[in-house]
């Protein structure tokens, strides 16, 4: 997957640290675990030709989160690119 440049971006983390840079947009949503307004961070992700190509024929998106405390995620699919 590549880094993708998600709309309304508010910040960018991991730079500094030598990372690529992921740009996020800060969001607030209504969770129905932790409640209204719970804050969170929103990254968009363009995978490859490649990727497509096995996405398709069934194989699973992984995905990895760095250290050894797992935070609450949530994967969804955007809109396709207008064009």
């Amino acid at each position: 997957m590549q880094i993708g440049r998600i709309e309304g971006a508010t910040r960018v983390l991991g730079k500094s640290q030598g990372y690529l840079g992921l740009p996020l947009r800060d969001e607030v949503i209504d969770c129905p675990v932790n409640g209204a307004k719970t804050p969170c961070m929103v990254t968009a992700w363009t995978p490859t030709p490649d990727e497509i190509e096995r996405m398709v024929s069934g194989a699973p998106v992984y995905l990895r989160v760095l250290g050894v405390s797992h935070p609450p995620v949530m994967l969804t699919v955007g809109d396709a690119p207008e064009g």
